[in-house]
């Protein structure tokens, strides 16, 4: 017999399990006989049923040991030697400011509105979340109303809800086209939920006022659905790195920039280039950076990084570049990048092994990995932040 993955248990804790149906590699726990030191009483009355959390279970010290031991194992698995800094930065801050909720009915026609269970497809109701940031305290509320108007059938609702300066901004994927019974109850709604804006698919249902975010000097007035960092704690701390490893570059180039959430920062002293394939996070970008004054030149470019890769001789004049891909990495672009002359490489990620991947890209092409700091925004989860500087 193998070893067996048992959830919300700790090492050297003696539990008693079942077995999981279907699962000759899992077991359910029902009880911790000998509990470890190092257990904590989780913060969420929801925790062990709703998938959203997997380690409130366990102390944050050793947690933190922990999610900085991920980058370490990621980095030693690539071969890549870097020295990674001692301490992981907790950036969990006043907490998440983004949530998916998801809406269905379930048995018996009964509407269930919250996050999905641990590796399952069922939907967990819930009615609060104390990793959310005090700015969302309405949004499960908000959810919940949401779906009662559209009313879900075995096809869930996915309710995105942002923390924005002007309130919260929603965006319902899933509803099918609304009528004019639904529209007009939705309209409502905004007003009572005090909502700043409410769009289908990225189509606008109802606003209250345009939501915008500060980010740096600047204001970005945000498209439906934006994909912001999970915390703005996670968001400055990141911004820091960046800028603090750029240093006294004039020209740098931002690769996969969203809403400029770098770029923007950047722009008080250097020209900047910031990519994206979003075409609506290029022209909010664009936007906040001409209505702001005092800002570096700004030349937002809309651009599919995945099949067109910025290439090395397009990267002469940079003295530096920055990337932040999503979770795959950027294996296309890190090969060019290895390939260019740019004294100055900074790379960010929320995936410690695409990360580490990208990162022995580069230090074949003749980078050295200088400095890692692992950042936890996403707490009580698996996943963790990082910041890499490449010298060459």
């Amino acid at each position: 017999m193998g070893p067996a993955y048992v959830p919300y248990t700790l090492p050297g804790e003696t539990v008693t399990v079942e077995a999981v149906a279907g699962h000759p590699d899992r077991r359910h726990l029902l009880h911790v006989d000998t509990p470890s030191h190092e257990r904590a009483t989780p913060i969420c009355k929801h925790f062990g049923t709703c998938g959203g959390c997997a380690l409130q279970h366990w102390s944050l010290a050793e947690y933190h040991l922990w999610k900085r031991s991920l980058v370490v194992e990621a980095l030693g698995s690539a071969g890549v030697i870097a020295p990674v800094d001692e301490a992981i930065i907790d950036a969990h801050g006043d907490g998440r400011r983004r949530a998916v909720l998801h809406a269905r009915r379930g048995t018996h026609d009964v509407l269930e509105v919250g996050f999905t269970a641990p590796r399952a497809h069922h939907i967990v109701a819930i009615d609060t979340c104390p990793v959310l940031t005090r700015s969302l305290d309405g949004a499960i509320k908000a959810a919940w109303a949401i779906a009662d108007i559209l009313r879900p059938t075995q096809k869930p609702l996915d309710i995105q809800v942002t923390a924005t300066d002007s309130g919260m901004d929603v965006d319902v994927r899933g509803s099918g086209p609304l009528n004019s019974k639904s529209t007009t109850a939705l309209a409502k709604l905004v007003d009572e939920h005090r909502l700043a804006r409410l769009t289908r698919h990225g189509e606008l249902v109802a606003q209250r006022s345009q939501p915008m975010l500060t980010v740096g000097r600047t204001q970005v007035p945000l498209p439906p659905g934006s994909f912001l960092q999970a915390t703005a704690l996670g968001e400055a701390t990141l911004a820091k790195l960046v800028t603090t490893h750029v240093g006294k570059a004039k020209r740098v180039i931002d690769l996969f920039a969203g809403i400029g959430t770098f770029a923007l920062r950047l722009a008080e002293t250097a020209r900047v280039t910031a990519v994206d394939s979003e075409a609506g996070a290029v022209k909010a970008m664009e936007r906040a950076a001409q209505m702001t004054s005092g800002l570096k030149p700004v030349e937002a470019v809309a651009r599919d990084l995945f099949r067109r890769p910025y290439v090395a001789s397009e990267l002469k004049g940079f003295e530096a570049v920055v990337f932040d891909p999503p979770r795959q990495g950027a294996e296309a672009q890190a090969h060019e990048l290895a390939k260019s002359s740019v004294k100055t490489i900074v790379g960010v990620s929320c995936d410690a092994t695409t990360f580490a991947r990208d990162a022995k890209i580069l230090v074949a092409g003749g980078y050295k990995l200088t400095r890692v700091t692992a950042v936890d925004q996403f707490r009580w989860s698996h996943h963790v932040e990082m910041v890499g500087k490449f010298e060459k």
